[in-house]
């Protein structure tokens, strides 16, 4: 394994007391205080927070974010409560991306992130576990999931690993307009365009400050160097040996839910399940009815 590119906050010490300050005001709203581990693995300092760790005799589901964000925005509405008395929860946040993580990163193309999740899995449990992913997180979970003996079952939400980034001219206007000026305006549109679909997908306004606050330090703070999710091979995916289980958001801009049904449909042996989640975008790890297809799939097995 070896280091590919490496992403950094331009004011560390400042840019890191944002991030601690956001939790705070996420562990309010919810009424919630997230155990942190913070391990040590190849990619440098990995950070991974909790609900439920103490609950040991439920088993564990480890959680991996989408790209430019971080694993507590699957909890921004108090949605973890809908699987939190079915799993440990274990929220990674990746390596590389503006959290609190080091920002080193391997070659995405390589099974090293996989050997790095599979290092943070190995520090917090000997058991086997479940893995979620949405968008980017998927990539990682797929990854993870060429190992049966580590894995039980895997969740893509909205994956951004089945099919290429959509080209169409609305989907690259909503998520350029922020890149090229990132103001709250700019953000909000991007946020109302193409991660959420209002009103059968929204948030409050105060959790919705919350995203758009992260989004926009995110966009002016933080260096990305990461190279960006990219569709898997048939042969990649045929590597998959374990239960898969696809929820999707109706209406994914960024990677519409026709073409992630097909892909996975075709490439993977072992879906289990497909659900699509109507009224919903890409950001669909903030919908609790994601939550409850979690659920559902689980209890299915």
């Amino acid at each position: 394994m070896k280091i590919h590119s490496a992403c950094y906050f331009k004011d560390p010490a400042a840019d890191h007391q944002f991030i601690e300050q956001w939790i705070l005001r996420l562990e309010k709203l919810n009424n919630r205080n997230y155990k942190r581990f913070i391990l040590s693995t190849y990619l440098g300092s990995t950070v991974v927070l909790s609900h439920n760790s103490h609950k040991t005799s439920l088993p564990c589901l480890f959680v991996f974010p989408g790209f430019r964000t971080s694993s507590l925005f699957w909890d921004l509405d108090n949605g973890l409560e809908v699987i939190e008395d079915r799993y440990r929860i274990f929220l990674v946040e990746t390596n590389g991306q503006p959290n609190l993580s080091d920002g080193n990163t391997p070659d995405i193309k390589t099974s090293d992130y996989a050997q790095w999740a599979g290092e943070v899995i190995d520090q917090l449990t000997s058991e086997k576990v479940s893995v979620a992913g949405a968008s980017f997180g998927g990539l990682i979970c797929l990854k993870l999931a060429t190992e049966p003996e580590k894995i039980q079952e895997v969740f893509l939400l909205n994956p951004g690993c089945l099919q290429p980034f959509s080209l169409a001219p609305k989907n690259l206007y909503y998520n350029l307009l922020p890149i090229i000026r990132p103001t709250e305006t700019n953000v909000r549109r991007f946020l109302d365009k193409a991660v959420f679909h209002a009103p059968s997908h929204s948030l409050s306004a105060e959790r919705m400050q919350l995203i758009v606050d992260y989004e926009l330090f995110a966009l002016k703070h933080h260096a990305d160097k990461a190279q960006k999710p990219y569709p898997m091979t048939k042969a990649e995916l045929q590597r998959v040996e374990v239960p898969v289980h696809l929820i999707v958001g109706e209406n994914d801009m960024l990677f519409p839910c026709p073409r992630n049904i097909k892909a996975a449909q075709e490439g993977l042996a072992n879906l289990k399940s497909v659900t699509v989640i109507p009224g919903t975008g890409h950001g669909i790890e903030t919908s609790k009815e994601a939550m409850r297809a979690i659920d559902s799939a689980a209890s299915k097995g």
